[in-house]
C-alpha cells in the first residue's frame, strides 16, 4: 500500500538508445537506489527496450507496475543502442508528452527527465532544441529558463541553446530581469533565505568600462543589477566570469546568473558533474532533470552513472515539499 507522503515522479526514459534506459533500471532498484524513501518513480518509457537493455547489462528487469509504456510510432523495438536515430527521437518527444499531461492532470506530483538527443529530435521533425524549450511549449509557460543546481555551484541562464553569434541580440532587458526574478525566488525558497546572487559580465572583464563588446555590461546587465537591488535583492555584478567561480568567491553565492550556456555549465561540469540537477523554472509544473546528455558511447553497457539521475529525484520531492507546504 503506497504511505500518504508518497510523491509520485513521472520519469521519462529519454532517448531509447542513450543511457537513459540503464539509470531508469538503477532507479527503480530500491536496494541500490540513493532516493528519497517518499519517492515514487514511474518510468514513462517503452517496456520492451528496458526488458532488453535489462538482459543485456545485467540489471534488474523492471515491474510492469512501475513502468507506463509509452507507444509510439516506428519500430522502437528495432533501435540500437549508440545511434542517431529518428523513431528514438519520436520516442523520447513521446514520453515527455506524456508525463507532461500527468503532470498538468495532477496523477503525478513531478517530472524527472533522463537525457534526450538533439539531433535524433530535429532527425523526427520535432523543431525543439531540447527539453526546456519543449516543457515551456507544451505547459504553456509564460516565462522559464533552465536552473542548473548543485552544492558545488548553482547557475541560471539567460540565454542557452542557441550560437554565440544569438547571444547579444538576445540578452534583452526584460529577458535578464525574468531570469534573474525566476532564480531568486526558486534559490530563495530552497535555501529559506534571500538568496546571495551573482549576474556574470557577457564579455571578457565584464566589459572593461565599454572597452570590449557594445555595452552590454553598461546598457543591459548593469542596469537591471541596479533594479534587482532595489527590489530587496541581495545581487552584484556584471562580475568578469573568469574569476566569478574561484574558491574564494563560491562560499559567497548561492546562484549565478550567466549569459550563455557554457558560461555557467563548464564549471558546473568540472566541480559537480555526477550530482547537479537540471531544473526548469518558470512552469506549472515541477521538472528536474541529469544534468549530462545521452551517453551514446557507452550506452547499453552497464556503466552509466546512475548519480545526477538520484540527486534529480532528491531534488524533486524537496521542491514537491516546499509547494506543498510541508518542509524542505
Amino acid at each position: 500500500m503506497m504511505k500518504k507522503d508518497s510523491r509520485v515522479l513521472a520519469v521519462t526514459m529519454g532517448d531509447p538508445a542513450g543511457v537513459g534506459p540503464e539509470l531508469c533500471l538503477r532507479l527503480l532498484d530500491r536496494h541500490t537506489a540513493r532516493i528519497p524513501e517518499e519517492a515514487r518513480p514511474v518510468i514513462y518509457g517503452d517496456m520492451d527496450v528496458l526488458n532488453r537493455v535489462a538482459a543485456v547489462t545485467g540489471l534488474k528487469p523492471p515491474p510492469e507496475s512501475a513502468v507506463r509504456h509509452i507507444s509510439v510510432p516506428g519500430d522502437v523495438a528495432g533501435i540500437r543502442p549508440g545511434i542517431v536515430d529518428a523513431v528514438c527521437g519520436r520516442a523520447s518527444y513521446e514520453f515527455l508528452r506524456a508525463a507532461i499531461e500527468s503532470a498538468l492532470s495532477g496523477s503525478v506530483d513531478a517530472i524527472v527527465t533522463a537525457p534526450i538527443n538533439k539531433e535524433a529530435l530535429q532527425a523526427a521533425a520535432i523543431h525543439f532544441p531540447g527539453h526546456t524549450e519543449i516543457l515551456a511549449h507544451l505547459t504553456g509557460a509564460e516565462r522559464s529558463c533552465m536552473l542548473q543546481f548543485s552544492d558545488e555551484v548553482t547557475a541560471s541562464f539567460v540565454t542557452c541553446h542557441c550560437g554565440y553569434s544569438d547571444v547579444p541580440a538576445l540578452l534583452t532587458r526584460e529577458r535578464l530581469r525574468e531570469v534573474i526574478d525566476l532564480t531568486h525566488e526558486a534559490v530563495g525558497a530552497i535555501q529559506g533565505r534571500n538568496p546571495r546572487m551573482m549576474v556574470l559580465g557577457l564579455n571578457p572583464h565584464a566589459g572593461e568600462h565599454g572597452l570590449f563588446g557594445r555595452g552590454e555590461e553598461e546598457m543591459v546587465i548593469m542596469p537591471e543589477v541596479v533594479a534587482a537591488r532595489s527590489r530587496g535583492m541581495d545581487i552584484r555584478g556584471p562580475v568578469p566570469p573568469d574569476t566569478a567561480f574561484i574558491p574564494a568567491v563560491r562560499p559567497t553565492v548561492d546562484a549565478y546568473v550567466c549569459m550563455y550556456h557554457d558560461q555557467g555549465h563548464i564549471p558546473l561540469k568540472a566541480l559537480a558533474f555526477d550530482r547537479a540537477v537540471n531544473v526548469t523554472l518558470g512552469l506549472p509544473v515541477i521538472r528536474t532533470s541529469v544534468d549530462h546528455g545521452t551517453a551514446y558511447d557507452i550506452a547499453w553497457q552497464g556503466k552509466a552513472d546512475p548519480g545526477s539521475l538520484f540527486s534529480a529525484v532528491t531534488l524533486a520531492c524537496r521542491l514537491c515539499r516546499l509547494r506543498d507546504g510541508s518542509g524542505g
